[in-house]
């Protein structure tokens, strides 16, 4: 069963006046394991996600992860930051999207399975002291919504050696960015977790396991 996976990361005594610098730095830390250099879309959300965003800017990103890039698409991480952080609220959220490309497995009609670079669309949110009371305490100062855990695990597939190859990769990718993010940030608290609350490295173990 698929689960949403989310990095928090906390930081000791944070103002919210360091936050955009902790956000640049999470941000810019993509581009070097597997994800792109520039940011696709800025959301500033108020007092609780039940709000409308009262900024909200998109800038486009590339058509995909292998092929041929759109030029002069997408915001650099510092600019998107300080244009969003502008507003700068206790009450406020500041999410962001920015492209991370995962090895998925490919299926068309009339074709063989193939396993190809996927783009998908990361969030980075950071989180102002008093957003949804106080939501930084559970979910971190910066949170990042990695989306389905389905590349690191691929629960519906028959994991033979060239998809336990794929998997490791995806895995490994995600532990170097984890640990990037971290250290970019000055992170002193980090946490991977996933809404059922599940460990991922115990599924994994489990799923390796069962392919043996």
């Amino acid at each position: 069963m698929s689960d949403t996976l989310y990095l928090s990361l906390w930081y000791p005594n944070l103002r919210l006046a360091a936050l955009p610098d902790k956000l640049t730095a999470v941000l810019g830390a993509f581009a070097a394991h597997g994800g792109e250099p520039r940011v696709y879309s800025a959301t500033v959300w108020p007092v609780d996600w039940t709000e409308s965003p009262v900024f909200q800017q998109v800038y486009g990103r590339r058509l995909s992860a292998g092929g041929e890039g759109v030029g002069g698409l997408g915001a650099e991480p510092r600019l998107a930051v300080e244009e969003s952080l502008e507003l700068l609220h206790d009450d406020y959220a500041y999410e962001f999207q920015i492209g991370w490309s995962l090895w998925e497995l490919e299926t068309s009609a009339g074709l063989d399975p193939r396993w190809t670079r996927e783009l998908r669309l990361v969030r980075v949110t950071g989180f102002g002291s008093l957003f949804d009371e106080g939501a930084y305490e559970s979910d971190g100062h910066i949170r990042v919504d990695f989306g389905p855990d389905t590349p690191f695990l691929e629960e519906d597939l028959e994991l033979d050696s060239v998809a336990a190859r794929h998997v490791e990769e995806n895995v490994r990718q995600l532990v170097e960015l984890t640990a990037a993010v971290e250290r970019a940030s000055g992170a002193t608290a980090r946490l991977l977790w996933s809404e059922l609350g599940e460990s991922l490295a115990q599924r994994l173990a489990a799923r390796l396991r069962g392919s043996n």
